[in-house]
């Protein structure tokens, strides 16, 4: 099957550019064509995927961040299985940020995501992250205020532009160190997170997915879409891109998901080791032993 053609840049928040959130659509034409024709598709991209993850594994040069944010119901974990399936847990590791603990709010507020970052060679896939600090905190202050910081870090006219600062600094560090970065927002319209929740009401197999939170968020639904337009205006970098993805369609989004993680990796321009002469003289030794 021919590979996809499908431009991300469409896709992605230009660095320094304001975000209107009423401007980016929440579903677009599909790339595929049945239903049939997304599982090739997706089979297609994932094969490429587990191509790449083995020649950036055995490379070790560099390091893949993949950052999920989003409303409640938009997909991310969904995306997240359909798209890594084919990749070797090996060299793969996926966390989920909750609330955070006594210890970890001792700390600042980048710290425990931190600790989870990916070696060389590895991909590391946060689902949510240090954006919530910016995203839930700002729309629940009062977390804020219970995190124990000095009263004069608390001053909500700066506090928030000072966050934004640290995380474009830090990733600005980490991609001098090898880390490539892209974040996914995955764009959902308001009444297609309705259908879904009614679905995880309706369908058993779904009441596990719904809870009595989910419903009170969405009360605060303008909210997030103003700090999500800020956060993804203050923090889009050229190394360090969001890419705001249309999210009504879930098998759409995981196909755009899948090419704009396929583009990343073919950007670094890997290639396996090379092998010394000394090495391939040590080979050759070892091949004669074993047939001996």
């Amino acid at each position: 099957m021919k590979k996809m053609k499908l431009d991300t840049t469409q896709f992605r928040v230009k660095a320094g550019h304001c975000v209107d959130l009423s401007r980016w659509p929440t579903r677009v034409d599909p790339v595929y064509t049945s239903k049939k024709n997304y599982h090739k598709r997706l089979r297609c991209q994932v094969d490429e995927l587990s191509d790449l993850q083995r020649l950036h594994y055995a490379s070790n040069r560099y390091a893949m961040l993949l950052i999920f944010q989003a409303m409640d119901a938009a997909g991310k974990d969904g995306a997240i299985r359909h798209v890594m399936s084919g990749v070797n847990p090996q060299g793969c590791q996926v966390f989920s940020f909750q609330h955070p603990s006594a210890m970890e709010l001792d700390h600042d507020f980048l710290w425990r995501t931190n600790q989870a970052l990916p070696e060389r060679g590895r991909i590391g896939i946060f689902n949510r992250s240090y954006y919530e600090e910016v995203l839930i905190v700002r729309v629940h202050p009062e977390i804020l205020h219970s995190q124990n910081l000095p009263d004069a870090l608390l001053d909500e006219k700066t506090v928030w532009q000072d966050r934004y600062q640290s995380i474009v600094d830090m990733e600005a560090h980490l991609h001098r160190s090898g880390t490539r970065i892209s974040k996914f927002f995955l764009h959902l319209s308001k009444d297609e997170q309705r259908q879904r929740f009614l679905a995880r009401i309706d369908e058993a197999d779904k009441n596990w997915k719904f809870s009595l939170a989910d419903s009170e968020e969405r009360k605060f639904w303008d909210d997030y879409m103003r700090v999500y337009e800020a956060c993804l205006g203050a923090t889009s970098t050229e190394d360090a891109p969001w890419y705001v993805v249309p999210a009504d369609d879930k098998k759409n989004a995981r196909l755009i998901i899948a090419q704009i993680i396929l583009d990343t990796f073919n950007s670094l321009k890997m290639a396996y080791p090379k092998i010394t002469p000394e090495r391939r003289r040590e080979l050759k030794e070892i091949r004669k032993t074993l047939s001996a």
